[in-house]
C-alpha cells in the first residue's frame, strides 16, 4: 500500500492547484451563499440540565485543561463574560433548533461543566480503536451527560488524522436499567491533540494545511496549536450532539456520515471566508491573536460558523 502515497499525495496537490483559478470566484460565492436545510428526522435532542464531563487520557497540563473547561463553562456564562462577541451568544443559535421543534415536552437544554477523569497513565495504551474510545467515555456519568474524551498528543486512535478529528455518537448505557422497554443510550464526543500528529488538518487556522491555498498561519489566542485545534473541533462536535445526538436529529445527507449544525459550514469563521481564508477575525491588540469569542477568565476563542436555521445559512459572531 506504500507504494501509492506518492502517487494520492501528487494526484491531491494536481488538484489543489487546479483551483488556484477559482479562488476569485470563491470569494465571490462567500459573499452569496446558497441556503442549506438540515432535515428533521423525527428524533429526540438533548434537553434538560446535561452536565459536560471530561475524560483527560493520557497527558495534559493544569493549563491545557484550564483551555477546554473554561471553554465548557463560558458556553452558558454570558453574564461573567463581560465583552461581546461571547461564547455563550455563539451557542444562541443552537436554541433556534429546539424552537422549530412543536412539542409539549421541555426542550429547553442547559449545559454546565461536569466532572474531569484524568487517565494519565494510558489504562488502554497509546494506540486506541474506536471500541477503545467509547470504553472511554463510559468512565462518565451516562445520564443527562455528554462524556467528552480527550487524548493527548502522543496516543494514535483509529482514522485520526486520516479522515477525522473528533467523533460524536451514542452508546449504550451500562449503568442505568432499561427506560420505557428500551436500552438507554449516552451521548459521548472524542477530540484528538493534533499538535504533533496532524495541526495542518485539525488545528487550521492556526498551523498551515497540509492541501490547499497555502498562507501565514494565525496566531493562537491560547497560544497552544493543539489545544486550540481540540476547541474548535470540541464545539463543532458539541454543536452536532446536542441537536443529533442518537443519529435522527437533525442533519442533511447519509446518516452514517451527516451534515449537522457545524459541519454544514466547513472552513467558515468569520464573514467574507472561502477556502483557504477563514473570515475576517478579531485580533488581540497585545498578542497579535486572532479570534471571534469571548470566554470567562478573559478567554479568546475561535469558534466555528453554525448553521442558522431561521435563515438556512451558516453565521458567524464577526
Amino acid at each position: 500500500m506504500a507504494s501509492f502515497v506518492p502517487t494520492q499525495c501528487l494526484l491531491q496537490l494536481l488538484f489543489v492547484a487546479s483551483l488556484f483559478p477559482f479562488i476569485s470566484a470563491a470569494r465571490r460565492l462567500a459573499q452569496d451563499q446558497q441556503p442549506l436545510l438540515l432535515q428533521y428526522h423525527n428524533g429526540p435532542l438533548l434537553s434538560g440540565k446535561i452536565s459536560i464531563n471530561l475524560i483527560w487520557y493520557g497527558k495534559f497540563k493544569p493549563s491545557q485543561r484550564a483551555i477546554v473547561s473554561d471553554f465548557i463553562t463560558s458556553l452558558s456564562s454570558s453574564k461573567t463574560t463581560p465583552h461581546q462577541p461571547s461564547v455563550a451568544a455563539w451557542w444562541n443559535t443552537i436554541d433556534k433548533y429546539y424552537l422549530l421543534i412543536k412539542s409539549k415536552k421541555s426542550t429547553s437544554l442547559g449545559l454546565s461543566l461536569g466532572t474531569q477523569i484524568l487517565d494519565e497513565n494510558y489504562s488502554l495504551g497509546k494506540s486506541l480503536t474506536s471500541r477503545n474510545l467509547k470504553q472511554l467515555a463510559a468512565k462518565g456519568q451516562q445520564s443527562n451527560a455528554i462524556n467528552v474524551v480527550l487524548t493527548s498528543s502522543d496516543v494514535a486512535v483509529e482514522g485520526f488524522c486520516s479522515s477525522r478529528c473528533g467523533t460524536h455518537g451514542s452508546s449504550p448505557s451500562s449503568k442505568t436499567a432499561k427506560v420505557n422497554g428500551k436500552i438507554s443510550k449516552f451521548a459521548y464526543i472524542w477530540v484528538g491533540n493534533s499538535e504533533t500528529q496532524c495541526p495542518g488538518q485539525c488545528a487550521w487556522p492556526f498551523h498551515q494545511p497540509i492541501y490547499g491555498p497555502q498562507s501565514p498561519p494565525l496566531s493562537a489566542p491560547n497560544n497552544d496549536v493543539g489545544m486550540e485545534g481540540i476547541v474548535m473541533n470540541l464545539a463543532s462536535l458539541l454543536a452536532g450532539t446536542v441537536t443529533n445526538p442518537f443519529g435522527n436529529g437533525y442533519y442533511q445527507g447519509s446518516a452514517e456520515a451527516p451534515l449537522e449544525a457545524a459541519s454544514a459550514c466547513p472552513g467558515i469563521y468569520g464573514k467574507g471566508a472561502y477556502p483557504g481564508y477563514a473570515g475576517k477575525l478579531l485580533e488581540d491588540p497585545t498578542t497579535g491573536a486572532s479570534y471571534n469569542a469571548n470566554g470567562v477568565n478573559g478567554r479568546k476563542y475561535l469558534l466555528p460558523a453554525l448553521l442558522d436555521p431561521s435563515t438556512s445559512t451558516c453565521s458567524t459572531l464577526v
